[in-house]
């Protein structure tokens, strides 16, 4: 394996050079976007570790080309701040395969990120991610879908889970749905704090239907999409009539957090057979459990097509533990979510 490290920092190139020659693995680097792009096209490299704020040619620009050009998994290590977390938004959306928040300060100690970073390559290494077919699906179906609602006589709810490609195709689910969707969506996302923020206010900044961060305690309404922060796991729970949100600072659940089988769960005990569960990108095995207990109780569940996913690890095993009711396209799920929806809602 051959990795390219990109950074405008000398001592970053050295030290996540060194880091993974510890494994084995060759590296070669670049000081600049410019100079990823020609070694990229010339040397090949398998995994490209990408800067975004650079002389000459930033990270964005140089993204935009490899992915033109050669497409390469490419992993972001960018600054732990609101702007770099808007930044890593817009290269996840661009094709890059998923990133690393860089520590902060002027001395950056490596050591902070190593199991992080060493992990991200090493899953990309043993699930190579189809980068073709995401460039491919990036033109397929625009504009909302519109739903039959006739009044309703239950409280219905949507769960969204993805991690790896996740942030594309989100954006090829979310501005589907309808502004009058009669049910509350949850999404989990798997990502660190700052970025979800980013992600759910990008979304919403695309969709007719409000998407925001989820807050501990606020009242759930339909209609409306709320995003699992990162670094917590997102619940719901139900008093007297009124079902309002749960963020839980707990332990890792399969070594993520938040989980989607954690929020499954959740949903499954307040909302029971009238849950819609969906799985759409990723690496690992989270929300099979989840959704496999959500179908159980006689929900629906759906499943990313292998030939629409980035990664087809997490809709993968919740196919092969019959946990899915049926299998679709990511741009055909909206469609489903509203077909499914009206059949809940109208009986």
């Amino acid at each position: 394996m051959k990795v390219l490290v990109v950074d405008d920092s000398a001592l970053i190139r050295r030290s996540v050079s060194e880091l993974l020659s510890k494994e084995n693995i060759d590296t070669i680097t670049a000081k600049n976007g410019l100079e990823a792009v020609e070694k990229t096209i010339q040397l090949k490299p398998d995994i490209i570790i990408l800067d975004i704020n650079m002389p000459v040619m930033d990270g964005l620009s140089a993204l935009k080309l490899i992915m033109e050009k050669k497409p390469t998994p490419v992993i972001m290590f960018s600054s732990y701040t609101k702007e770099g977390a808007k930044e890593t938004i817009e290269a996840l959306k661009l094709g890059a395969t998923d990133f690393v928040p860089k520590p902060d300060g002027v001395a950056i100690d490596i050591s902070e990120v190593k199991d992080e970073l060493l992990a991200k390559v090493h899953a990309i290494t043993k699930t190579p991610p189809n980068l073709i077919r995401l460039q491919k699906l990036k033109k397929i179906r625009e504009g909302a879908v519109k739903g039959n609602w006739k009044e309703k006589d239950r409280d219905v709810a949507i769960l969204i889970g993805s991690s790896t490609g996740g942030p594309s195709a989100l954006e090829m689910v979310i501005p589907r749905l309808p502004d009058d969707l009669p049910a509350p969506v949850f999404v989990v996302q798997h990502m660190p704090p700052q970025f979800t923020k980013q992600l759910a206010d990008r979304l919403n900044n695309i969709s007719d239907i409000s998407v925001k961060e989820a807050e501990n305690n606020e009242r759930v309404k339909d209609g409306v999409v709320y995003v699992a922060p990162g670094g917590y796991h997102m619940g719901v729970k139900k008093i007297m009539n009124v079902t309002r949100i749960k963020i839980i600072d707990g332990m890792l659940v399969n070594a993520v957090k938040p989980s989607v089988d954690v929020t499954a769960e959740y949903l499954a005990e307040v909302y029971g057979e009238n849950t819609i569960g969906v799985i759409l990108t990723g690496m690992g095995e989270d929300g099979a459990r989840g959704l496999k207990r959500i179908r159980e109780l006689g929900g629906y569940t759906i499943a990313s097509s292998e030939d629409t996913c980035v990664v087809f690890g997490m809709p993968k095993a919740a196919i092969e533990i019959g946990a899915i009711n049926v299998v679709r396209p990511v741009y055909e799920i909206a469609e489903e979510i509203v077909r499914r929806l009206e059949v809940m809602v109208n009986g």
